[in-house]
């Protein structure tokens, strides 16, 4: 079976696999049942092994056929990869980059960053996604990015990565709290709070680990909320659902609540630009730098008068793959 008869039976394969029943699984890929019964048989005589067991009333995936799964859609994705890349090299152009940010990347770093990337790269067209960790992650693996901004800590592995910015995170509470007096709190300070905090399923190893931080420097919250946006975390902490942990940027358009450091900055928010090692688009490490650099430009604090709104404070570092 040569490479492109394999990737088509991965194809069908995968189609089967979704199913479990081969009349369906031939019916969505708009073809006959037997000819796709005899393409699975030829692909199990390939690789040696029984992928389904035939039952009288269905198919079932065997061990084998079960971890073929998430290799033939890795194997796949990196074809599809590929081909994009070969076709963008033909074509002479940069082509279309998918970049996935997060959902909320002030609006004044997203119109810099096309900006410069239209400035770096005439030819290039920027199509940005706004997508949490956990989606920019798994559109990277299936091959529908080509480039993300993820929070860290995540699963690099196989992932390029450019420079981190990293960014304290304070306590946002109610204006009128007694502990909005105070210039900086520590997180033993918010003992017998609640504390709102983004869902787990955006950024599940960057949500466990503030958490863990929190635990360990003697904050256990007494209940946890959710919110995705910055409006409706201020609203449940003016509701009294609890304080929250977050940029400072992020809250202050909203007059009615405070931010306050916490000292020693025991957690700092890091983002960093990644993108699939194989099969790279050719703009993925541009659009890395670029972004480096907008994070690291004039909206810094370091650079911005007192009081100028600044949407990431930034530390220029370089994050180690597989990290």
């Amino acid at each position: 079976m040569d490479a492109v008869d394999l990737f088509r039976h991965l194809r069908y394969f995968l189609v089967v696999a979704e199913e479990l029943h081969f009349s369906r699984a031939a019916e969505t890929l708009g073809m006959a049942q037997p000819p796709l019964s005899q393409a699975m048989r030829r692909l199990e005589r390939e690789l040696g092994v029984t992928l389904f067991d035939r039952l009288p009333r269905g198919t079932a995936l065997t061990t084998a056929g079960q971890a073929l799964v998430e290799q033939a859609r890795e194997l796949l994705a990196a074809e599809q990869r590929m081909r994009t890349l070969m076709r963008t090299i033909r074509d002479g152009d940069l082509g279309t980059l998918r970049a996935g940010v997060p959902p909320d990347t002030p609006a004044q770093v997203l119109g810099e960053l096309l900006r410069r990337l239209r400035a770096h790269a005439p030819g290039l067209d920027v199509d940005l996604h706004e997508l949490t960790t956990a989606e920019q992650l798994d559109a990277l693996a299936g091959a529908r990015l080509d480039v993300g901004l993820v929070q860290h800590p995540a699963d690099l592995v196989d992932l390029g990565s450019g420079p981190v910015t990293r960014t304290p995170l304070g306590v946002v509470l109610p204006r009128a709290s007694p502990l909005a007096r105070s210039a900086t709190l520590s997180l033993a300070d918010l003992t017998g709070h609640g504390l709102v905090l983004f869902p787990r399923a955006t950024a599940p190893a960057w949500y466990d680990h503030i958490l863990a931080v929190a635990r360990d420097n003697g904050f256990v919250p007494e209940r946890i909320r959710h919110a995705r946006s910055p409006e409706l975390l201020c609203g449940l902490v003016l509701a009294g659902d609890g304080v929250a942990l977050h940029r400072e940027a992020a809250v202050r358009r909203e007059p009615r609540v405070a931010w306050r450091p916490l000292a020693g900055e025991p957690l700092r928010e890091e983002v960093s630009a990644v993108w699939p090692r194989r099969g790279a688009h050719p703009a993925a490490e541009r659009f890395a730098t670029v972004a480096a650099e907008v994070l690291t430009g004039p909206w810094s604090p370091a650079a911005a008068p007192a009081g100028t709104p600044t949407p990431w404070s930034v530390v220029f570092d370089t994050v180690r793959p597989g990290r």
